[in-house]
């Protein structure tokens, strides 16, 4: 059986020294901001991200086009190891779609290689928390193909719940509609979005100030939750008093055991906005 290695997208929000401990290949998306490309070749911290977006500053996204998602490929087959790639959702990017097309053309030119690309229908911690728990599975010795379907089947079982300031960022990047984003100008209303079977955000409720919409993000993804599981991720933009604030509270309401913070990236950060907060866990369904 021939090794592989797990690979995903700079949208997934883990920290490098997680990436680079399990050793998982990143690709970068391209965040575009007063005139100058961001990505990992040229990164921008990420408080600065986000200092400049509250000083007025509207950053926008580029996919990952085939050449950059085979650059990522190929040093892998290249050496006889195989792929496993957990891709940005297609409902938000083409950039799964660009890896599937690396992959393809990299089959045909290396026909020995595999090379599975997961489109994981999800975005931010969402999908790297699937990429951790895929990790675990693949540390604990499943093979890969074992595991490519062990990841089709529990994508649909990531439920992901977030708030934000302001929708018009979301809606200013097309992804929600202009009758959402008009509760974004409502003075004291927070929106509640989840991730969608398609892999969208999509707003399924308001609340009334902050502090009522981050305890019905929680309460939702509570209600969802597996059985017996006692890991949550918790993702922000720039808020981390208030995300170890939810730490807390899943912890002494809720019996959460394990929890991983980290900041919302400028891939989905660009899109969302400063103060972002947002929950996932693995559940019964999104």
């Amino acid at each position: 059986m021939r090794p592989y290695v797990i690979t995903t997208d700079s949208s997934a929000d883990l920290e490098n020294s997680y990436l680079k401990e399990h050793q998982i290949g990143v690709v970068s998306l391209n965040c575009l901001m007063d005139g100058e490309i961001y990505n990992e070749e040229n990164p921008l911290p990420v408080k600065e991200f986000y200092a400049r977006i509250r000083a007025g500053a509207m950053p926008t996204t580029a996919q990952v086009n085939p050449e950059q998602a085979r650059a990522l490929f190929e040093p892998y087959v290249k050496e006889g190891t195989d792929v496993l790639h957990l891709a940005f959702s297609s409902g938000l990017s083409g950039s799964c779609q660009s890896a599937v097309i690396a992959a393809n053309e990299l089959m045909e030119e290396y026909p020995d290689s595999r090379i599975v690309v997961v489109d994981t229908l999800l975005a931010a911690m969402g999908q790297g928390l699937l990429v951790y728990r895929a990790v675990q599975k693949k540390e604990a010795g499943m093979p890969l193909d074992e595991l490519a379907q062990w990841c089709e089947e529990n994508k649909m079982k990531i439920a992901s719940y977030v708030t934000v300031d302001d929708l018009n960022h979301l809606y200013r990047g097309g992804r929600i509609s202009r009758s959402s984003a008009v509760l974004g100008s409502m003075v004291g209303i927070k929106p509640v979005i989840r991730i969608n079977d398609e892999g969208k955000l999509e707003v399924i409720g308001k609340a009334r100030g902050r502090k009522k919409a981050v305890q019905t993000i929680i309460e939702k993804l509570m209600d969802l939750i597996q059985d017996g599981e006692k890991t949550v991720f918790i993702s922000h933009g720039d808020c981390l008093e208030e995300a170890e604030a939810i730490r807390d509270t899943l912890m002494e309401k809720y019996g959460v055991e394990e929890t991983m913070i980290n900041f919302v990236g400028p891939v989905v950060g660009a899109h969302t906005g400063a103060g972002v907060l947002a929950v996932f866990a693995m559940a019964k369904s999104r």
